[in-house]
């Protein structure tokens, strides 16, 4: 005889540990499910610092989401202690010998534009402005355009992810670890979910398995997901640079496409070191066979590529590196629907590179929907209908 409960959540990474905290402490009766044993690097939600910021430049739609997941992270360190969201600064610019100022496609333009938009505070850096207060960026075109937004910076996913994971179990949540999904059924009744070691009947079931969830559901999701791995670089600082205290989280675009952009992380006190990585969408991968090592000719190629003549105050020895993987959509946009077939059941994934700075408010929400059938938050624009008549 298998156990029920209320809600069954599958992956425990940035969404589903967010879910299973929100449900539980609304009081649902709650089960979590993860292959791995998160916080783990298996999958999109590791590297010890993400971007946050309220002005998003891939969309508008993202801005009252990540609103409500900053007053949340603030919420969760004050019930625990812990310290999640890091308000170091964010400074978006291009720097290119192409830049067009005209150029509404600029992701630093559409960031200004959002900003202006939704009133978000902000500053607007000539290159003369940039150079005199961030000192990495010393090297900037003469053309060069910077957007500071002092509320943005960093959270800490692997913290974020434990906290509320934990925070889960006190107020009630049942998570089983190390278990592999087997089957999914639904009726009018409920949903059945089977894994290697049991069976769960649930009244709703939020499946939120990022790298794996084509593999898992299959049509449609395995059409219109791709896996791409990321790679992240922690560069030796120089001793004489003075960047830490003075570097703020940044997205720095150098030309047109996916490679002429990198992002990075304040210098940190004790760190001795300047995280920067890139993403690429060109090379798909299979989240069981993938490569998690970086390489030594790719630490070579970051610094030549990315880093050299752009970055100042770090050398070209790499001290860490790490692989992570996004899972994306064709637009690049979330998914965030009801099945298509299975009844009861809300599919949250991809997050398409940009969703941690998210997730806190998407689990709120996505609690509300297993309690209440509709979220506070509009998610309209995730639906799976946009990509109708589109798969091959």
């Amino acid at each position: 005889m298998g156990k029920r409960c209320e809600v069954v959540v599958l992956g425990l990474g940035a969404m589903g540990a967010a879910t299973v905290y929100q449900l539980a402490k609304a009081g649902a009766n709650v089960v979590g499910i993860d292959r791995h044993h998160p916080p783990h690097n298996l999958g999109s939600s590791h590297g010890d610092t993400r971007i946050t910021r309220l002005s998003v430049g891939e969309g508008a739609q993202y801005v009252p989401i990540v609103r409500n997941s900053h007053r949340i992270w603030r919420e969760l360190e004050e019930l625990t202690g812990e310290s999640l969201f890091e308000q170091s600064g964010l400074l978006v610019l291009t720097s290119s010998p192409e830049f067009d100022p005209n150029d509404k496609t600029d992701f630093t333009q559409r960031t200004i534009g959002l900003a202006q938009t939704y009133g978000i505070e902000h500053e607007v850096l000539s290159a003369e402005q940039i150079r005199q207060r961030f000192p990495q960026f010393a090297n900037v075109h003469d053309t060069a355009i910077g957007y500071f937004e002092p509320g943005g910076g960093f959270v800490r996913p692997e913290r974020c992810i434990d906290v509320q994971l934990k925070q889960a179990e006190q107020n009630g949540a049942i998570l089983y670890k190390g278990e592999t999904v087997t089957d999914i059924s639904s009726d009018e009744k409920g949903v059945t979910v089977i894994t290697n070691q049991r069976t769960l009947f649930a009244d709703k079931l939020v499946i939120s398995a990022g790298n794996w969830i084509g593999g898992l559901l299959g049509e449609p999701f395995d059409s219109l997901l791709s896996v791409y791995r990321q790679k992240l670089f922690w560069f030796e600082l120089e001793e004489s640079a003075g960047l830490v205290g003075h570097s703020p989280t940044f997205i720095l675009t150098h030309g047109r496409g996916d490679d002429k952009i990198n992002y990075g992380f304040p210098a940190l006190t004790g760190e001795g070191s300047l995280k920067i990585a890139t993403a690429q969408y060109h090379t798909s991968s299979l989240p069981q066979t993938m490569d998690r090592t970086v390489s030594a000719a790719e630490e070579q190629d970051m610094y030549e590529q990315q880093v050299h003549g752009r970055i100042s105050g770090v050398t070209s020895k790499v001290v860490k590196s790490a692989v992570c993987a996004y899972t994306v959509t064709p637009d690049r946009h979330f998914i965030i629907d009801e099945h298509p077939s299975l009844q009861h059941t809300l599919v949250v994934s991809a997050c398409s590179g940009h969703g941690f700075k998210h997730s806190a408010a998407l689990g709120e929400a996505f609690a509300q929907w297993c309690m209440r059938g509709s979220t506070d938050l509009d998610l309209s624009s995730f639906s799976l209908k946009r990509f109708e008549g589109k798969l091959s």
